[in-house]
């Protein structure tokens, strides 16, 4: 038999693992720093409101009020 008759054993290469992880961990950074920055930094908020869903959820309504 020859070598390139022979089915090859298919292997996902360690970047492309980490890449799955590395990129959705990123992203949920950025949204963590970019909601610290725009309600602590721009908004002149407390540290302590950021991650409170009543401070979003008090924003939302704000926004989409008809």
């Amino acid at each position: 038999m020859s070598e390139a008759s022979e089915p090859k054993a298919h292997k996902t290469p360690g970047w492309k693992i980490a890449l799955r992880i590395i990129v959705p961990l990123m992203l949920l950074l950025a949204l963590g720093g970019g909601m610290v920055a725009g309600y602590v930094i721009l908004g002149d908020g407390e540290m302590s409101d950021v991650f409170q869903w009543s401070t979003w959820k008090h924003v939302y309504d704000l926004v989409f009020s008809p």
